[in-house]
């Protein structure tokens, strides 16, 4: 693996119900000089929401959290650590009130931000004859560290997870139970450059070269049955 370059693709407009979002940023890669055999496009999961209508208004941000909720973990007042329908666990189920249409307004999850990733996958691959690995995706808080980072809950083109179980580490150890969460870590690279007030929803990662594959984000859920905190 050599050098990785994270390319802010800049002068996206602001997104609105219906707009066609593969075609915005077809054209802000088009600004940056195009696509390259092996880029991960890494894009903001609250353009793809707000192009898919999933925004409201409401004055009972409360009742949307539950509604968006399969289940509540864990609630300390006005907090609520839910998980959603996609099986993500996460604080207020996803609902977020930054960066809205304005006052008093709410952005959801995607429906199928896997879907959503393959679109945007799919419109790329049709404009520039190279379909880059998609990742959608969403800040997160995490058990035991302080602070957010942006995690991977869309994924089309690559796996989203790197299984090096049955190889030997650099001493010639075998390695039993190692598994990188490869679409997390370049959500988390992405994320350097795209801020939360900066206004880039979107960047290329270069240099990567994700491995064959098209796997989904909700393959690095924790399943069930190794679950130590349910």
């Amino acid at each position: 693996m050599g050098e990785i370059r994270i390319i802010p693709l800049t002068g996206i407009p602001e997104v609105g119900r219906g707009d066609d979002l593969g075609a915005l940023v077809g054209d802000a890669v088009e600004r940056a000089s195009g696509l390259e055999k092996g880029d991960v496009l890494v894009v903001a999961h609250k353009v793809v929401s707000k192009a898919e209508g999933r925004v409201e208004k409401t004055d009972d941000v409360l009742s949307v959290i539950l509604r968006e909720a399969r289940a509540v973990r864990r609630r300390r007042d006005e907090l609520v650590i839910a998980e959603t329908e996609h099986g993500f666990v996460c604080a207020s189920a996803g609902v977020d009130r930054s960066n809205t249409p304005g006052e008093g307004w709410v952005v959801l999850l995607p429906r199928d931000p896997d879907a959503s990733a393959a679109g945007i996958r799919s419109a790329l691959g049709e404009r520039f004859g190279i379909a880059p690995a998609v990742v959608v995706s969403d800040s997160f808080g995490r058990a035991w560290r302080q602070g957010t980072t942006d995690v991977a809950i869309g994924v089309s083109g690559m796996s989203p997870l790197l299984d090096l179980r049955a190889t030997d580490d650099a001493a010639g150890r075998l390695l039993e139970s190692t598994i990188i969460a490869v679409a997390d870590e370049l959500a988390g690279a992405a994320e350097l450059v795209m801020g939360k007030a900066e206004g880039v929803p979107a960047v290329l990662v270069r240099g990567y070269r994700a491995g064959p594959g098209d796997g989904s984000a909700r393959e690095l859920v924790m399943p069930p049955e190794r679950d130590l905190f349910p």
